[in-house]
């Protein structure tokens, strides 16, 4: 054939030259190198693995551009002992990055002072009146600590209290339990040594203080070095840097966690990396194993290893060349490249053993597994290809430059297997083999596969029937949180926020013309089953205004006396606390004869008693755990009780342009309630929002497009593979039998993986989708050896050298996805552990019931 000729003066021209082939080789390869270093970058964005012509894309791009600052962000989380630690821990970390050169932008939507100047009228109705008449019922012991903001004036306020009670008036201190509590904690956690500061927005609002949920944020856009292998590292040094220097986080008395865009993309980088290096010298150690298992001579293991070398930079080239820029998926290329490519080198060596039996001339040894095998490599070659380019014309960008780089990187081995592998083995010089390459043991397998043909085919048969049942069975998920490392600190602190309502990721935005339109379409999307809340620019204006306007206004009236700003009082000293405690002890000592026993007056009188003896320091740290809240208390009653009516035009601009674009377009969010956020509800959240608005986008629309998209390109994949491969086979074997015989096998490994992913249940997701079509084009290989030689007459498959090089193939390529497998990456990961199943299931049927299959048909002749 004239194929075979070419590729026997192929080998035939790198034997001969073998040292100029060699030394040139490692030339190109070493300016490819040089070439890759300089124009090869990685890219953790997981939105750019899809293309933008994509109508979801598209409005993912163009809210990305109405709305910047939503973007590259490092999201500093804040949460601690009480709100006002909280508040401060925020603020003073917001000022500490302000004109930091390694931030761009730093900002706290939920603290602008029109909300805070607002904030009585956003709540609801009832909730309001509850919070003012609890306010109105402090009202002596505010009049009292406005006049004197110090414990002093905290213990005036409890003397006066426990007149009261004596006076007959105890039933009027129901509603003050709670706080004569606090009061007791936060004074003897001081005289304890264990200060904690008391919190008066707890202590006036009670529930109500939690409405705004556990959580406050400073969005933080790092300046990002896009030559880094971690972009925003130098943005997110210098936020860890400022957290460490805040008193409260030292203290332990607040936590600061960063998650977002930046160090989501950070970390998965970092994840990814992380072992890679040391995943892949294990792998190469196990493949220099097997390949010494297979070979058993290290001048064969080494050409061979050489060869993987200089076809791995090769493609690395080859893909700074044609790529450019590696995604979290195509990034695993290297490892499926050794893994694949290794069984190129296995073969022909192998069979090069096999063939030094018969020619001990190396030449004339080389030119017969050329004429042999050479052409069975190619086609393995080619359609190991066609399984990985399948993914080209996809819309899953991500594994589309995977399958471009991975399927011509096949044909680049196949070159070097051909064009620098003779060379190698030539210089290397092999000493001739004394015995059978084939294990003897694989004759009597073939013998007993031969005699049990029927029962080996029936369970086949029986296996491929499950597996076409369990088809409907597999599952996909498509949140892409679940295929980075839960053990992040942006990952574990997103997963808080998703269990927080307020902190739901999972939202949909809608862009309306204007903010009528915007205000119209929020009310048809607030009666959806499956919405728990409607934001847009009119949530900022606060309903029933006039109502709760009035309530305002009757408190005022009531309070603003007492919460009129006084002349500072004396600095308190350790003897103004200790006198004051005396003071009060004795109204409260009256007070305890007429309450009930255990109640918190008691325990505060024997707080103020423990006064008496108390030290100087611990005076002054009760002091200031009972009042270093207090004047900012103060201060935002007195401003919440001034609150005005306020209309959509009084919004400020700064915090508008979170909703609405300079050209008046307004953005609508639609958050989803909790049965919303698995794979289902979260389709049926979108898919009934999108009946509302067809141009909707946002994070849950991501989530479900994605999924839609990547099962789409996976179909289109498979079929165009399966298509691609059938062709390649039409065209190289030229016989329907033998194409059904390489197909039939390769159908079955599929069915049997299906079996098996259903069985442990594994889902699938964008990262391990592609083994399935990869199957194809793996699978395909050891198939198309074993039948090519039994057309030639080969009887004994399982007894052959082909049959040991198939073996030792598939350990090489399986220690190869094992080091994928291993990754702390769980995108990774799964794809390594679904190829592992995927290559054990192909070799079960390439060495059970391919041999079975194949044992009752004749010889025949070519």
């Amino acid at each position: 054939m004239l194929l075979a000729r070419i590729l026997v003066a192929l080998t035939g021209f790198s034997r001969q030259n073998a040292v100029a082939v060699f030394l040139g080789t490692f030339l190109l390869a070493g300016l490819g190198l040089t070439y890759t270093a300089r124009h090869l970058g990685v890219s953790t964005d997981t939105d750019a693995m899809f293309a933008a012509s994509l109508d979801w894309r598209q409005r993912q791009m163009a809210l990305a551009k109405d709305f910047p600052q939503f973007q590259d962000l490092l999201v500093a989380v804040i949460d601690g002992k009480s709100p006002e630690t909280v508040e401060t821990t925020a603020a003073t970390l917001t000022a500490a990055l302000a004109g930091n050169p390694a931030i761009r932008g730093v900002t706290r939507p939920d603290a602008d002072p029109y909300l805070t100047r607002n904030g009585l009228l956003f709540l609801d109705k009832s909730q309001l009146a509850t919070l003012l008449d609890q306010t109105i019922d402090a009202q002596p012991f505010l009049g009292q600590l406005v006049a004197d903001p110090s414990a002093r004036g905290l213990f005036a306020a409890l003397a006066l209290l426990g007149m009261g009670i004596t006076r007959g008036e105890a039933g009027a201190i129901a509603a003050f339990v709670p706080a004569l509590q606090a009061f007791h904690t936060a004074m003897a956690g001081a005289l304890a040594g264990k200060p904690e500061p008391l919190s008066w927005t707890q202590l006036l609002g009670g529930k109500l203080s939690e409405l705004g949920g556990p959580y406050r944020f400073v969005l933080i856009q790092p300046k990002l070095d896009f030559g880094a292998l971690e972009p925003g590292g130098a943005g997110t040094a210098a936020v860890r840097a400022a957290i460490a220097g805040l008193e409260t986080v030292r203290k332990g008395e607040a936590r600061v966690r960063l998650t977002g865009s930046v160090p989501l993309a950070d970390e998965e980088f970092a994840t990814v990396a992380e072992g890679a290096v040391e995943g892949m010298l294990i792998s190469i150690a196990l493949i220099t194993l097997w390949l010494f298992l297979a070979v058993r001579s290290w001048r064969l293991i080494i050409p061979i290893l050489l060869t993987l070398g200089v076809g791995l930079a090769f493609t690395l080239t080859f893909a700074a060349a044609a790529i450019g820029t590696l995604n979290l998926v195509s990034v695993g290329f290297g490892i499926l490249f050794v893994g694949i490519a290794v069984d190129f080198g296995i073969q022909f060596a192998v069979r090069y053993r096999e063939a030094r039996l018969d020619f001990p001339d190396p030449r004339q040894a080389m030119g017969a597994v050329t004429a042999r095998a050479g052409g069975q490599i190619l086609i393995a070659a080619a359609t190991t290809a066609a399984g990985f380019l399948a993914f080209v014309p996809t819309d899953f960008a991500g594994v589309a430059e995977l399958g471009l780089i991975a399927g011509f990187g096949m044909l680049i081995a196949f070159a070097c297997t051909l064009g620098f592998l003779p060379a190698a083995i030539t210089l290397f010089r092999p000493r001739p083999e004394a015995a059978e390459v084939g294990y003897r043991w694989g004759a009597r397998a073939d013998t007993a596969l031969v005699l049990g043909r029927w029962p080996v085919l029936a369970c086949f048969a029986a296996l491929a029937a499950a597996g076409i049942a369990l088809v409907p069975n597999l599952r996909f998920d498509a949140d892409p949180l679940n295929t980075k490392n839960p053990d992040t600190e942006a990952m574990r602190t997103l997963r808080d926020l998703i269990k927080s309502p307020l902190s739901n990721p999972y939202s949909i935005d809608i862009m309306a013309p204007n903010a009528d339109a915007a205000s119209a379409l929020a009310d048809k999307l607030r009666g959806l089953p499956l919405v728990a809340q409607v934001i847009t620019l009119d949530s900022l204006v606060p309903e029933d205004q006039q109502a709760k306007l009035a309530l305002i206004a009757d408190a005022a009236g009531v309070l603003s006396p007492s919460l009129a700003p006084r002349s500072a009082a004396a600095p308190v000293t350790a003897a103004d606390i200790r006198l004051a405690a005396q003071t009060a002890l004795g109204p409260l000592d009256e007070a305890v004869t007429k309450l009930p026993s255990g109640h918190p007056v008691a325990t505060i009188a024997g707080d103020l008693r423990a006064m008496f003896t108390a030290p100087d320091e611990a005076l002054l740290a009760t002091n200031s755990v009972l009042t270093r809240h207090l004047p900012a208390m103060l201060t935002q009653l007195r401003n919440a009780l001034a609150a005005t009516p306020v209309a959509r035009a009084d919004i400020p601009p700064s915090l508008a342009r979170d909703w609405m674009t300079p050209d008046g377009r307004v953005r609508v969010q639609v958050i989803a309630r909790e049965s919303a956020r698995d794979s289902a509800g979260l389709r049926a959240f979108t898919a009934g929002v999108r009946a509302v608005a067809p141009e909707a986008g946002g994070t849950a629309i991501t989530i479900t497009a994605t999924a839609d998209t990547i099962i789409t390109a996976f179909r289109n994949a498979t079929t165009w593979a399966f298509g691609s491969i059938t062709i390649l086979l039409a065209i190289a074997v030229r016989r329907p039998l033998d194409v059904g015989l390489v197909l039939l096998p390769l159908l079955l490994s599929a069915l049997l993986t299906v079996l098996a992913i259903v069985a442990i249940g594994m889902k699938l997701n964008f990262a391990n989708i592609i083994a399935l079509p990869l199957l194809l084009g793996v699978g395909v290989s050891f198939n198309i050896y074993f039948v090519l030689n039994w057309r030639a007459g080969e009887r004994h498959l399982l007894g052959s050298a082909t049959a040991r090089a198939v073996l030792f193939s598939a350990l090489t390529t399986g220690s190869a996805f094992g080091s994928l497998a291993a990754s702390r990456h769980p995108g990774t990961a799964s794809m390594g552990l679904l190829l592992l199943i995927s290559l054990g299931c192909t070799l079960l049927v390439s060495l059970v019931f391919l041999p079975a299959l194949l044992g009752r048909r004749p010889k025949r002749e070519e």
